[in-house]
């Protein structure tokens, strides 16, 4: 049989062509979007790390409105000149950011500014810069700016002030640096400017996880769910009535009753009632600055992506260790907050009058993106991003930074020295101030720390023994502050401290002194500058949110996670009352009786007649009496002097937080008709009773009580909360004491 043969011309022919079509056939794939969420995805994070091997890149595209740097691992692209970061591309997502907003709502910085006498309008300007260069580029590094230098023809639209704004993307990390330089000039207008932040909105199809800390974390809502929400008596306070996420539907509200049962019984709902409506509200989720390291969002598909916020120092910070501001929340959104008034009011914006010049670097921070290989491990990318956290946390200050605004490690001083506490009503001799807060800031009046904004800040805990180093410290002049948990008031050192480059300075022993008139007659509360001693009734459980009823075990763990802060959505607040001159009792008119006893330490409990408005919040010292209208409250404490001397008795009065409240105090005169012993006056701007914080501005009041006023047996003092226009004013008690006469 003859064999088919075919013509060699043919076959190269034909091999040239079908070589043409395959070469066709893959161009014109790879031409074609592929939709972001079936992109290919690395398998493992570490992996994606190794297989990087190109230096990073800076590329230039649509007539150089757009700039792109590229490290292998991670795209950051930006609009150019104006400095808005638009596309974050990572692990085979094309954009994590939010492509429907606008290339200006996806990544940005802003300040909230206005001018003083100009009518009260608010301004928003989110910094769009007119200048873009090239600060550092090579393999292992690249670092660009955004500029905007400001005149007078910007006055009433753009705030005054010259804007440089940095981004830097090195060699093998996944993630990007970022800070900014802001700057005004002698002579310039005056402004307020009540908040400076950076915001990210992310891919809200995409990222339902959230992670701020080890027991704060949770499938969240979607905007659309608070959308579609009942707003409540604050407005971003919103009741979810119908989440679109069906792991959001049903909510189980745990009873803490078990926990009680051996000190105190109490009405309580039902072990588990399930329900589809919880409260979001984005200040569920603030944290105080000392904690503020690590938060962020991860992806819910089978290749989970986190997107994190790190801020290995809070040097840049205002306000102290322990102010509180917003973190992640409902978008999918993640904020690094540098100065805003949401928990102090008009008292902490940054003001500047008369021209007056200044300069401040905001950050670096990072911006870091990991990745897991399955769903299973989404939690692995939280491990890991605090990990992260810590790294950076040791790099401290950088040493990669460009700019001579950013001092690096040799170029900073420390400060080290033991502090020590005087109380000869507590002990003879000097106490050792234990996990006292010691920190520089600019001079200022004692305790001025809480509303300072415009400088840096630096702070440490001390040991036991009250050692303390307080490291890296930028060249200048601060005040050197303190305060001890357990006593009362500020410390402050009695010189300015100058900080030279390479300067050690051993302040040796130094002593605080805490306010004391004579030895304590009765105290209630903790001196520890929040009101988690202090309990309010249960709250509604429809209008709670479940991320803090799952952690019952924490009720009675620890002191500084109860109460009505952040740490605890359900509010209960066990507090201990460390005395051997009384026995608390509740009277049913909520007033507190004290008895004489040997008692060295017993329970605490606080039930203030108080407004549960639509809103978890903490002690709000007026009553709701229909149609939202409003009236003061009275807290009665009834104790009993087993001797009475002549002269001056002491009561020291340390608030947690105030808004727009006013406290009135009387001894054994129930009348409010009579003048008042002594008046607070209108205080407080901090609106934490609002955003769930369990402290805002710190006050500390020493009232003179004369012996007049007192009587040997039964006296009754009475606390009121005057001011009641609204559903939010009020005060939280820190801590509150009765001193004897001095020499008692």
């Amino acid at each position: 049989m003859e064999k088919l043969r075919l013509n060699p011309k043919w076959v190269s022919s034909l091999w040239l062509i079908s070589v043409v079509f395959v070469l066709l056939f893959f161009i014109g794939a790879s031409s074609e979007k592929t939709p972001d969420r079936n992109l290919p995805r690395s398998t493992n994070h570490r992996e994606l790390l190794m297989n990087n091997s190109l230096g990073v890149q800076l590329f230039t595209k649509d007539n150089q409105r757009e700039v792109t740097m590229d490290n292998g691992i991670v795209q950051v692209t930006l609009s150019s000149p104006d400095g808005f970061v638009t596309g974050i591309k990572y692990n085979g997502i094309d954009n994590v950011l939010q492509t429907k907003n606008e290339v200006d709502d996806r990544g940005y910085w802003d300040v909230v500014w206005y001018e003083p006498g100009k009518g009260g309008d608010i301004n928003i300007d989110k910094l769009p810069c007119t200048d873009f260069r090239v600060i550092k580029s090579d393999e292992e590094q690249l670092e660009i700016s955004f500029t905007r230098k400001w005149n007078i023809s910007l006055r009433g639209s753009k705030a005054p002030l010259n804007v440089d704004k940095r981004f830097i993307l090195r060699s093998g990390l996944s993630g990007f640096y970022y800070y900014a330089i802001l700057e005004r000039e002698k002579g310039w207008p005056d402004v307020d400017i009540d908040q400076t932040r950076i915001v990210f909105k992310l891919q809200q199809e995409m990222f339902h996880f959230m992670a701020i800390t080890d027991d704060r974390q949770r499938i969240m809502p979607m905007m659309v769910d608070r959308e579609s929400g009942q707003a409540l008596d604050y407005p971003e306070a919103v009741l979810l009535t119908n989440p679109i996420n069906k792991e959001l539907r049903l909510i189980f509200y745990t009873s803490y009753a078990k926990l009680l049962e051996k000190t105190i019984s109490l009405h309580v709902f039902p072990l588990k009632i399930p329900f589809k409506t919880f409260v979001d509200d984005k200040y569920q989720y603030s944290m105080e600055n000392k904690d503020n390291k690590v938060h962020g969002w991860i992806t819910t598909d089978d290749t989970p992506v986190g997107f994190w916020m790190i801020s290995p120092s809070d040097e840049f910070r205002s306000g102290g260790p322990t102010s509180q501001d917003l973190t992640s929340h409902v978008g999918p959104i993640v904020i690094n907050m540098f100065t805003s008034i949401h928990y102090g009011g008009k008292e902490i914006n940054t003001e500047f009058r008369n021209g007056e010049a200044w300069k401040k670097v905001l950050g670096p921070s990072l911006v870091y993106l990991n990745s897991a290989s399955s769903k299973d491990k989404t939690l692995t990318l939280w491990t890991d991003a605090k990990t992260q956290m810590d790294r950076e946390v040791q790099q401290w200050p950088y040493n990669f930074i460009n700019s001579e605004d950013f001092p690096k490690q040799d170029q900073r001083g420390s400060v080290f020295g033991q502090l020590k506490v005087n109380d000869r009503f507590i002990s003879e001799r000097l106490m050792d101030a234990d996990s006292a807060y010691v920190g520089l800031a600019a001079p200022g009046d004692v305790g001025s720390f809480q509303i300072e904004t415009k400088g840096y800040q630096f702070w440490t805990r001390t040991t036991k023994t009250g050692s303390f180093v307080i490291k890296n410290i930028r060249v200048g002049n601060y005040s050197l502050y303190a305060w001890v948990p357990g006593f009362i008031g500020n410390y402050q050192y009695q010189y300015n401290i100058i900080v030279t480059p390479g300067s050690k300075i051993d302040l040796k022993v130094i002593v605080y002194e805490p306010p004391r008139n004579g030895p304590t007659l009765w105290e209630i509360g903790i001196p520890d500058r929040s009101a988690a001693e202090f309990f309010i009734p249960d709250p509604n459980p429809t209008l709670m949110n479940k991320l803090f009823n799952n952690h019952p075990d924490k009720l009675l763990s620890s002191l500084g996670n109860m109460g009505c802060g952040n740490d605890m959505e359900i509010y209960i607040a066990i507090g201990i009352l460390n005395t051997q001159l009384a026995l608390v009792i509740i009277l049913e008119t909520g007033s507190l009786l004290m008895l004489p006893g040997k008692f060295f330490l017993f329970f605490f409990i606080f039930y203030l007649y108080s407004l549960l408005v639509r809103s978890n919040h903490c002690d709000v010292l007026i009553r709701n009496i229909g149609k939202k209208t409003y009236e003061g409250t009275t807290w009665q404490i009834i104790f009993q002097l087993e001797s009475w001397k002549t002269g001056n008795y002491k009561l020291q009065l340390a608030l947690a937080s105030a808004n727009g409240a006013e406290i009135q105090v009387r001894f054994n005169d129930a009348d409010r008709a009579n003048r008042a012993l002594f008046s607070t006056g209108l205080i407080g701007k901090d609106n934490a009773i609002a955003r769930h914080g369990i402290h805002g501005l710190y006050k500390l009041y020493t009232i003179d009580v004369p012996s007049s006023r007192l009587q040997k047996g039964n006296n009754t003092l009475y606390l009121t909360q005057s001011r009641h226009i609204g559903a939010f004013e009020g005060v939280m008690y820190d801590y509150i004491r009765l001193e004897g006469p001095t020499g008692n």
